[in-house]
């Protein structure tokens, strides 16, 4: 198990057995195609986070009750920085 703290206080947990999943594998690679960039972000948070996604999504989300994007992507971001090179690379 990963667990960690990102720089805006988002607490997660990540079964290691979670980063052996080829549709996590197919989402990231998705993520760098900007077609399916929007759509793989969803699926990142879901497989990386399973149902912890809604809790991500409630502690980057603004005042008018929109979930930014760009925050989600920058917290994914960081979860594999902290969860180190083995995280990152799969």
């Amino acid at each position: 198990m990963r667990t960690g703290t990102t720089s805006t206080g988002f607490k997660f947990k990540v079964k290691d057995e979670t980063l052996d999943n080829m549709e996590l594998v197919d989402a990231l690679g998705d993520s760098d195609n900007e077609n399916e960039a929007p759509l793989a972000m969803s699926r990142i948070c879901k497989l990386l986070l399973g149902d912890d996604k809604k809790k991500l999504y409630d502690h980057v989300r603004a005042e008018d009750g929109r979930v930014p994007a760009e925050a989600i992507g920058k917290e994914i971001t960081e979860i594999f920085q902290l969860m180190g090179e083995e995280g990152k690379n799969l």
